[in-house]
């Protein structure tokens, strides 16, 4: 990384195991949290008791316009029908420039959901698609 860019990122670009799904302009929903257990103790009126017990993983959403990269999210949902196979997804996030500002790597990656372009001629609005992938964690992060 030439420039201290860390906080400005103009793409990300998404890979599915070896699969190259192109570069998307929006991504939300990278993070974990612990799910928290209270007890309460019995002779002890001054704090329950938070206790973690397991990591919990939102859904990743990314857009974009539509592409000529779109069939390829098409053709994974497709190869889907004959059985789910979770694979491992790496998202980076870019600069302009084309530098790698970040990393994270998904394990345990299905999609949940894909929808594609509001089509009306009424709007001269830009085609956009949006996917969203559910994991099991990360593997690794930073660039």
């Amino acid at each position: 990384m030439a420039d201290r860019d860390e906080a400005v990122a103009v793409c990300f670009s998404v890979k599915i195991d070896d699969e190259n799904l192109g570069s998307f302009n929006s991504c939300d929903g990278l993070g974990c949290e612990f799910v928290m257990e209270q007890r309460e103790e019995g002779g002890n009126n001054g704090w329950v008791w938070q206790l973690p017990t397991r990591m919990k993983y939102g859904n990743v959403k990314l857009s974009r316009p539509v592409t000529s990269d779109s069939v390829k999210i098409a053709k994974w949902f497709e190869s889907m029908a004959s059985g789910v196979c979770r694979k491992t997804a790496t998202i980076e996030a870019r600069t302009l420039s084309g530098d790698v500002v970040a990393r994270w790597s998904l394990q345990g990656v299905v999609p949940v959901r894909w929808s594609g372009p509001q089509l009306n001629p009424d709007t001269a609005k830009v085609a956009t698609e949006t996917i969203e992938l559910a994991h099991h964690g990360f593997l690794g992060s930073g660039a």
